[in-house]
């Protein structure tokens, strides 16, 4: 289960970094094209869905990474015992607020598959595709918090907590989970 769940962890982020590389292939052509006089229709509207893949695609490989702002400052400060505590609660209401997100997130895309919403800029294909990124990204983020919070509560290190400390150690490695 570990290995499944760190390879979702990482093709969600592999995505994300495919979205960012997209991004610069998209703009780079944009712009070599625009020297050669030609237009490249629909790019601005690509690079718009690309960025918002790019960031809800990685929620959950930068979550374990130990990349995204928390509440550490006040925790690391309090004894093993009420960081614990502190941890626990802080992990149990990201997961319900990430659940949250993720359910309306998927209703929302629901109903534009269901009303058959199409994109309103050059490019005219159903919405709900691009808005898939939004669905996933929540979705693993969920997957990503809801891991942390039961390897918590069996008496383990959670992700990303074992990233940041060896971060702190080799500040200038990269960190791998």
């Amino acid at each position: 289960m570990r290995r499944a769940l760190d390879s979702l962890y990482s093709l969600s982020g592999g995505l994300a970094a495919l979205s960012l590389a997209g991004i610069c292939v998209l703009m780079i052509a944009q712009s070599a094209m625009r020297e050669l006089g030609y237009l490249l229709r629909g790019a601005d509207d690509i690079v718009a869905w690309l960025c918002a893949a790019s960031a809800f695609l990685a929620l959950g490989h930068t979550f374990r990474h130990g990349e995204l702002v928390r509440v550490g400052l006040l925790i690391e400060r309090l004894p093993a015992r009420a960081r614990r505590h502190a941890e626990t609660s802080c992990l149990f209401a990201a997961l319900v607020f990430v659940g949250y997100m993720a359910w309306a997130v998927a209703r929302f895309v629901f109903e534009s598959w269901k009303f058959d919403e199409a994109a309103q800029g050059l490019i005219r294909i159903p919405i709900w595709i691009p808005q898939m990124s939004f669905v996933i990204g929540a979705t693993v983020f969920f997957v990503a918090v809801l891991d942390d919070l039961v390897v918590l509560l069996r008496g383990g290190t959670p992700a990303y907590r074992s990233a940041e400390e060896a971060h702190r150690t080799q500040p200038n490695a990269p960190v791998s989970g």
